[in-house]
């Protein structure tokens, strides 16, 4: 029914298309009939009939559900893809997080130090207050400890204090030379002004007040029988040759002489050229005339500021005055300075009486 419908509409198409050839057609060509000219039209229609649309349909069918399978496959595809992707971004962000808490985990374990004494459990009321009242006893014990033992280091610091000043004493009766001193005033000893160089003064600064006792800086000789030695406080007198007698409390086996002088190193003037250098001792006898040598020494300014000499008493002699006599200085031109004389030895037995009529005898 299609075809003869297609044909019906295609013959005036030929029919025109024929008569158009005839015309082109030289005047020589044969007349063909109508009925051959049917006859071509339907070969010509049959030529030009389309091929079979069975098999383009079920081609195009075929490429349509293998084109949707495709797809479906390719959405299969990208759909386990994209799972697969975020399975392995989770575990790898799982893994991430899984190590960074146990590295602060063990920061926390090794840097924090643990708590100790951290109760374990929670105490009750009752317990509480039972473990304050046994602290409470014990801080009370400790301090009944410390109490006591305040009171033993102050015994015993007093003791201590005690023991020291005894020392102390012990050594100031000693004089730091440990030999007992009989050149002390304290003890009775003084100065024989009339067998004693005169005193050093400097008519350069010798203004008028110093005339006055008040204002008189010059030292008398008897500041060589005080413990006070320091810069400036001695007894000067004049050039570098001079001598003092010192009268004993008592008649006195001496034994040794020590002098002393402050060292260069704390003198005013930078120096010790003012010390005595080379010195004689004698012992004198109570006729005041007859004088025993005792020997001849050096005072090194150089070595202690305290120095001891040992006397030539052999056989040992008792002598209630005893006389310094300095030969020398260490380069002062106008004067020489006496600090401290310390006179040693064992005071006789009887140098009391003599000692006694000293007092109240000659002059001081």
């Amino acid at each position: 029914m299609g075809r003869k419908l297609s044909a019906e509409a295609g013959a005036p198409e030929l029919r025109r298309a024929d008569r158009l050839w005839r015309g082109n057609q030289p005047a020589e060509s044969p007349v063909v009939s109508e009925e051959q000219l049917d006859l071509l039209s339907t070969l010509d229609l049959r030529q030009e009939m389309p091929t079979p649309r069975v098999s383009k349909s079920f081609l195009s069918l075929l490429f349509q559900v293998l084109s949707v399978l495709l797809s479906l496959l390719g959405d299969v595809l990208v759909s386990v893809y994209r799972e697969v992707c975020s399975i392995r971004f989770l575990l790898t962000a799982v893994s991430l997080l899984s190590l960074f808490l146990a590295a602060l985990w063990l920061g926390l374990l090794y840097l924090v130090p643990p708590l100790e004494n951290e109760p374990k459990e929670m105490l009750t009321l009752s317990e509480y207050h039972e473990r304050v009242r046994s602290q409470g006893q014990q801080l009370q014990q400790l301090q009944a400890e410390l109490d006591k033992l305040h009171k033993e280091v102050s015994s015993v610091r007093a003791a201590n204090s005690e023991r020291v000043a005894k020392l102390v004493f012990q050594r100031l009766n000693e004089d730091f030379v440990r030999k007992p001193d009989y050149a002390l005033s304290s003890v009775g000893a003084s100065i024989d002004l009339e067998k004693t160089s005169h005193d050093y003064e400097d008519t350069n600064t010798a203004y008028f007040w110093n005339r006055f006792s008040f204002w008189n800086y010059a030292r008398p000789p008897t500041v060589i029988l005080e413990p006070d030695v320091f810069p400036g406080n001695c007894w000067a007198f004049e050039g570098d040759q001079g001598q003092v007698v010192i009268r004993l409390p008592g008649r006195v086996q001496l034994s040794d002489i020590t002098l002393q002088h402050p060292p260069p190193s704390v003198a005013h003037t930078g120096g010790a050229n003012s010390a005595p250098r080379d010195f004689a001792v004698f012992g004198l006898q109570v006729d005041d005339e007859t004088e025993v040598f005792l020997g001849k020494f050096t005072f090194d300014v150089e070595k202690s500021e305290i120095q001891t000499f040992h006397l030539q008493n052999d056989p040992p002699a008792a002598f209630p005055k005893v006389k310094i006599q300095i030969l020398s200085n260490w380069g002062h031109p106008r004067f020489t300075c006496l600090y401290r004389v310390r006179a040693h030895g064992v005071r006789t037995s009887e140098g009391a009486g003599d000692s006694a009529t000293g007092a109240t005898g000659g002059p001081h």
